[in-house]
C-alpha cells in the first residue's frame, strides 16, 4: 500500500504551497542581493512566529504582512511595506507571512482576506488594515502605530537601543521567553478590519480584542497534539484536540488541526494509486470521489479537491448527494475559515443547493 510520507500537523493542508514557499526561500538565500529580506524585512512562519514577532515586539514594533504568491494586490503592497521598513532603519520591522504555507497561523490571526497587515507591539496585536493601500495611507497608518508604541512605553530611543534590533531571532528581543505564550491579545477590544474603532486616517489605532496566535496556541494541549503528530500518534493528537474543542467548541485552530488529523488518518489508509484509478473509472461513485478529494487536498490540490466534490454533488441524489455535501463541509474545516478558495467553493455549493 502506498501511503503519504512526512505528513505533519504543520504540513497537511497544502504541501504544494509549502514546498513552493520553501523553494522561494532557498532561491532568496542563494541570491541574497535580489530578495526583499534584510535586517528590517524577514520571513516568519508558524514555527518561528513567537520568536520573530511576539518576543521581538517587546523591543520594537513589528508590522506583519500576510500575503500569497497568487495575490496580485499583495504584489502592489508588499514592495511599499519593504521600502518603508528599510527607510525606517529599525524604528519598526516587517515580518512577512505566506498564508498558503502557514494556514494555522492564518487561522489564528483570523485572516479575512489578503493582503492583510497587522502590527504587534509589546506582545499585543494592534490595528490592521485590508487591501493594497497607497503609499501615503500606509505611511500615515505606520505613524499612528509608532504613536501607539510611544504611548505603550516604547519611545524611539528605546527602540533604537534595543538589542538585536537589526535581525530577527538575535539578542534579547529574540528570546521567546520574554513573551509568555498567552500574552498576545489580552488587551481590550479596539480597531480591527471590519470592526469598530479608528483605522488609517482616523484618530489612531487601538489594541485589538480577539486573541492572537500566542493566546490561541498557548494551551499546552496544542503542544501535546503537535508532538503526537510529529511522532505519528494520530490518536493522541486527536484526543488532545478534542479536549480543546470540548472546552471551546468554536476554537478555529483546534477545529482546523483536528480536521487535518482526520484527513491524514483517512489518507494513510488509502492506496492512492487505486483511489485515483477508481475515481477516474467511477465518476458517479460518491465514495470513489470522496477518497480522491481527500488525496487531492492532502497533496495541496485544494481547488481540484473542492471541484471534484462539487461535481459529484451535481451528479448524485438523495443520501449520496447529502453524503458528498457533508464531506465537502468537513474538508472546508481543514483550511482557515476565510480562505478565498473555501469562500468560492461555499458560494458554488450554495448556488447548487438553491
Amino acid at each position: 500500500m502506498q501511503q503519504p510520507r512526512n505528513f505533519s500537523m504543520a504540513g497537511a493542508v497544502d504541501l504544494g504551497a509549502r514546498q513552493a514557499a520553501a523553494q522561494r526561500r532557498q532561491q532568496a538565500a542563494e541570491a541574497p542581493g535580489n530578495g526583499p529580506e534584510s535586517g528590517y524585512v524577514f520571513d516568519t512562519t508558524e514555527a518561528t512566529f513567537n520568536t520573530d514577532v511576539v518576543a521581538r515586539s517587546q523591543a520594537v514594533p513589528v508590522i506583519v504582512d500576510l500575503w500569497a504568491e497568487w495575490c496580485e494586490p499583495c504584489k502592489q503592497l508588499s514592495p511599499v511595506l519593504e521600502k518603508l521598513a528599510n527607510e525606517a532603519g529599525g524604528d519598526w520591522v516587517l515580518a512577512k507571512v505566506d498564508v498558503d504555507a502557514n494556514p494555522q497561523l492564518s487561522a489564528a490571526l483570523q485572516v479575512q482576506s489578503i493582503p492583510m497587515v497587522v502590527a504587534v507591539i509589546g506582545g499585543q496585536i494592534v490595528d490592521g488594515f485590508l487591501g493594497a493601500l497607497p503609499e501615503p495611507a500606509v505611511r500615515q497608518w505606520i505613524n499612528q502605530i509608532l504613536q501607539v508604541a510611544d504611548q505603550l512605553g516604547m519611545p524611539a530611543r528605546v527602540r533604537d537601543e534595543a538589542p538585536g534590533a537589526g535581525a530577527p531571532g538575535h539578542g534579547e528581543a529574540g528570546v521567546a521567553a520574554q513573551a509568555p505564550p498567552g500574552s498576545v491579545g489580552e488587551a481590550e477590544r479596539g480597531a480591527w478590519p471590519g470592526g469598530p474603532g479608528p483605522g488609517p486616517g482616523g484618530s489612531g489605532p487601538a489594541v485589538r480584542g480577539p486573541a492572537g496566535p500566542g493566546e490561541l496556541l498557548g494551551d499546552p494541549r496544542f503542544e501535546a497534539a503537535q508532538q503526537a503528530m510529529d511522532s505519528g500518534d494520530l490518536d493522541a493528537a486527536a484526543t488532545a484536540l478534542s479536549q480543546v474543542l470540548a472546552d471551546s467548541p468554536d476554537h478555529p485552530v483546534a477545529r482546523a488541526w483536528l480536521a487535518q488529523v482526520d484527513l491524514i488518518r483517512r489518507v494513510n489508509s488509502y492506496d492512492r494509486a487505486k483511489v485515483r484509478r477508481a475515481a477516474q473509472e467511477k465518476p458517479d461513485d460518491p465514495e470513489a470521489q470522496i477518497q480522491a478529494a481527500d488525496v487531492d487536498l492532502a497533496t495541496g490540490q485544494i481547488d481540484a479537491s473542492f471541484d471534484r466534490l462539487l461535481g459529484a454533488f451535481q451528479r448524485t441524489a438523495g443520501e449520496d448527494r447529502d453524503r458528498v455535501r457533508q464531506h465537502l463541509l468537513t474538508l472546508f474545516d481543514v483550511l482557515p475559515p476565510r480562505d478565498p478558495r473555501v469562500a468560492k467553493a461555499r458560494a458554488r455549493l450554495s448556488s447548487l443547493l438553491f
